[in-house]
């Protein structure tokens, strides 16, 4: 994938792009983080830990972190039960629907720490069009940070995770996109720009992004926020 700068802005040539869903595509961020106090609560965990471990992260490796006591796949049926149950305030995010609205399905897929019925579910209540095949927690071996799933998103597309562009909003998926070999734009959302030094670009949103097919590749455009800028909150 190249990258040619012009002036500020940052074009690139990907020929798929792997989009995280939490932080990136939806916001879901109320119901993940209700669901996870209410389970915390009901096993004598802090619930800030239990948040804070949570994001970016597949449950079952929470779970399996903080109550390693428990059956592991009891626990995920219930967490995944919870947060289905729960949509206050999903919505899908700015500049998702005008990138995607025009973005042919073999460019891109979802790579995501949910379960597939749980990412089926958000995507589907938010409005945007869920790809035939998508990585979920259920299909990997590792979750993120591990590398793997990102590996098999650009499996999925046919193509090397050189070729991919991730958009990400954690520090785990950055890192995840980065192990696996990909190009990392993160999105302020979740985490601080600080804790995002594994992207290789930041910007605020998608919004803030411009996507078109050219030929049998992908432009990307943006305008990066600066590392120093990121961290001050520009």
């Amino acid at each position: 994938m190249d990258a040619s700068p012009a002036a500020d802005i940052v074009t690139l040539h990907p020929r798929g792009i792997l989009f995280d869903m939490d932080g990136v595509l939806v916001s879901s961020i109320g119901s993940v983080e209700r669901t996870w106090e209410a389970w915390a609560k009901a096993r004598g965990i802090d619930p800030a830990l239990a948040i804070r471990t949570a994001h970016g992260r597949r449950a079952i490796e929470t779970v399996r972190q903080l109550r390693p006591d428990l059956n592991d796949m009891e626990e995920l049926a219930w967490l995944e039960r919870m947060e289905i149950a729960d949509n206050g305030g999903l919505a899908m995010l700015a500049g998702v629907e005008r990138i995607l609205e025009n973005l042919p399905e073999k460019y891109w897929t979802v790579v995501t720490s949910a379960t597939e019925r749980l990412a089926r579910s958000r995507m589907e209540y938010g409005g945007i069009r869920v790809p035939a095949r998508i990585v979920s927690a259920d299909l990997v071996t590792y979750g993120k940070p591990h590398p793997e799933p990102y590996r098999k998103g650009a499996e999925l597309l046919g193509l090397s995770p050189a070729e991919c562009l991730v958009v990400e909003d954690s520090a785990s998926g950055a890192k995840a996109g980065h192990e696996a070999g990909c190009r990392v734009l993160a999105t302020l959302y979740t985490h601080s720009p600080a804790s995002l030094g594994d992207a290789d670009w930041i910007v605020h949103s998608l919004n803030d992004v411009q996507v078109r097919v050219t030929g049998d590749a992908l432009e990307v455009r943006f305008t990066p926020l600066s590392r120093t800028t990121a961290v001050a909150g520009g």
